[in-house]
């Protein structure tokens, strides 16, 4: 039996999210079916994060057990003549049989897309945040590098979490234009875990602090009040991708 890391990416526009669900098509439920189809096993990947329904990837993580004879490191082709064009097995590999993607110390990535234009472009709408109110980038970084660092961050996490604290470290927080298009808006955040719709709430925020809605000063009174009302809107989901994951654990 081995234990085998698949790193998936995917546009999730028409997912309801990775975690099998019994009422929508999920990333999860996917990769479940056609592993198990491909393998002749009943096979159940473990996900390194549950992204939700609309949100995409360029790194997710998940890992599963198998007695199959095909090479680890050609199970990604095999899996991509079966996969819609909207999933990719980017990598396979073995892994250590004890290898789990959310017990293992790891830093996730995370990017929220903005365009910032009078009009929506229409070749980007299912993967950034349409405003056309001005946004401060500067006001936005500013309000940001209050983030970074060891917090509670309980004022951005929504309901219905099951998390045991709400403390986590977030490593770095960048607020930027792309060089190349200055209406397209990044935020960039990693960090060693994060609540239930926290990237997008924080993300919701910033835009509030870059469209003056709210102060920079207020970032730190959102902060210390501990509860999801003292915080911005949720941002849509179509803005946030996961760029990657780092893990700090050696593989086979």
């Amino acid at each position: 039996m081995a234990r085998i890391k698949l790193v998936v990416a995917y546009d999730g526009t028409n997912y309801s999210g990775w975690q099998v669900q019994n009422n929508g098509i999920t990333i999860e439920g996917v990769l479940n079916k056609e592993l198990s189809e491909l393998l002749g096993e009943d096979i159940m990947v473990i996900g390194a994060s549950r992204t939700d329904a609309g949100v995409h990837s360029m790194g997710n993580v998940c890992v599963f057990d198998s007695d199959t004879r095909i090479p680890a490191e050609k199970i990604c082709f095999a899996m991509n003549s079966r996969l819609p064009e909207d999933i990719r097995v980017i990598e396979s590999c073995e892994v250590e049989a004890d290898f789990h993607p959310r017990h293992v110390d790891s830093v996730k990535t995370y990017e929220y897309h903005i365009w910032n234009d009078r009009f929506q472009n229409p070749m980007v709408r299912l993967y950034t945040k349409f405003t056309y109110q001005k946004l401060d980038v500067d006001k936005m970084q500013e309000a940001a590098d209050i983030l970074v660092g060891e917090h509670d961050f309980a004022s951005f996490c929504s309901a219905g979490s099951s998390a045991t604290t709400t403390v986590r470290t977030i490593t770095e927080l960048k607020v930027f234009r792309d060089e190349n298009e200055p209406r397209h808006i990044i935020i960039r955040v990693s960090g060693n875990g994060f609540l239930y719709n926290m990237v997008r709430i924080i993300s919701g925020t910033l835009i509030e602090i870059g469209d003056g809605s709210r102060e920079v000063s207020d970032m730190k009174d959102i902060l210390e009040a501990k509860d999801r009302s003292a915080a911005g809107r949720t941002a849509e989901a179509s803005g946030l991708r996961m760029i990657g994951i780092r893990f700090f654990t050696k593989t086979l």
